[in-house]
């Protein structure tokens, strides 16, 4: 919570359920990245808030993009992003999209397996490619362990597939989990990466970049290691594994670069029980899952928040929204303590929303309008 979005909200008293977000936030995490690992690209992950004013400026401080669609490609071209500052890091794309990302200059792109390869040769002959391997996710929040990668055993016969069907085999990608508070996360990543390397190595291929993606984590309930604490530990683990042959390197910070600089303004609509003696309330506000608060899915993501009766007696209760759903429950599995003073009708401020928020939310839900923005 900043001074200028209580400010924003004193001032303005928007209606209804919004995100702001607070650029001078996003412009120093932007440095400390840059600080931590001065010889890393920074690769900004546009799902994590595509917000046009984000977007220009990380343009406008020298950030790329890591993007995962068409149009997130144009909204970074938009921005004032050049095609080269670019990534196309989805693993799964129609080949249409491969061919109109070419188009707009686009020549570095994400792979898996070798169909992939396939539609990348096909329309974008010549392109860079990378490939990303699994990795357990262990100490982060939101593992991401299946969808994305191969196992690097096959990394490699992919890598080589690549550079036979004539594309620019560049590198090796992984990572390591959403909001991931083990600093030594990306040690055993970052060995699979140069033994991919040596292998490729051995049959005459030179690999010359290894993308270690995002899991730089924000302050939610707990504390995290500083961005400096995640520079060290990764720049010390890239030099042990590398030696004298250090690859360039990229980062792909989403939430890290903006989770910090948003909250969103929300409202308690019901107090309730379910029967009389019950002593578990529940709350429910104007937003849920489907408003924008997706990741509390499996209560994975727990947000800090805040109310004007902060410092009152506080008692566990099941948090939801306000939609005809039945999953649109935030926390039951864990209640969220709140003040036994809380009203129908009272604000609440939900803290770390400037990522993945807008992004989730639904168009048109039960009815309900997507989460508005302001970016101050």
């Amino acid at each position: 919570m900043t001074a200028r979005i209580l400010d924003f909200l004193a001032s303005r008293r928007p209606e209804g359920p919004c995100l702001v977000v607070d650029l001078d936030v996003v412009r120093d995490n932007f440095t400390a990245f840059r600080h931590a690992l001065p010889d890393t690209r920074i690769f900004y992950a546009v799902k994590a808030n595509p917000a046009p004013e984000v977007l220009s400026l990380l343009a406008d401080l020298g950030s790329c993009f890591d993007c995962a669609s068409i149009p997130e490609i144009e909204m970074a071209l938009a921005a004032g992003a050049t095609a080269d500052r670019i990534s196309f890091g989805n693993t799964i794309k129609k080949e249409r999209d491969i061919a109109r990302a070419f188009e707009l200059g686009i020549r570095l792109f994400a792979v898996d397996c070798e169909a992939e390869v396939d539609k990348i040769a096909r329309q974008a002959k010549g392109a860079k490619v990378f490939c990303r391997i699994l990795c357990d996710g262990a100490g982060a929040e939101w593992p991401l362990s299946r969808k994305f990668g191969c196992e690097p055993s096959m990394a490699a016969e992919v890598l080589e597939y690549a550079h036979h069907s004539g594309l620019d085999a560049y590198g090796v990608s992984f990572h390591v989990g959403s909001q991931q508070a083990n600093l030594e996360a990306w040690d055993g990543a970052l060995a699979s990466a140069a033994a991919i390397f040596n292998q490729l190595g051995e049959r005459g291929i030179t690999l010359r970049m290894v993308n270690m993606g995002g899991g730089f984590p924000t302050r939610y309930l707990k504390d995290v290691p500083a961005t400096e604490a995640y520079g060290r530990s990764i720049d010390e683990a890239v030099r042990r594994h590398f030696g004298n042959h250090i690859p360039e390197t990229i980062i792909e910070p989403g939430r890290g670069m903006v989770g910090g600089a948003g909250m969103i303004k929300a409202e308690v609509v019901l107090i309730s029980k379910k029967h009389r003696d019950d002593e578990q309330r529940w709350v429910y506000l104007d937003i849920g899952k489907f408003g924008g608060l997706a990741e509390t899915m499996e209560e994975a993501i727990r947000y800090p928040i805040r109310t004007r009766h902060d410092g009152t007696e506080t008692a566990p209760c099941i948090l939801a929204g306000p939609t005809c759903d039945s999953a649109d429950v935030l926390y039951e599995k864990t209640p969220y303590p709140l003040p036994l003073s809380l009203e129908i009708g009272d604000e609440v401020l939900i803290e770390g929303t400037g990522a993945y928020t807008t992004t989730y939310s639904a168009v048109a839900f039960n009815g309900f309008a997507p989460l508005k923005a302001y970016v101050i």
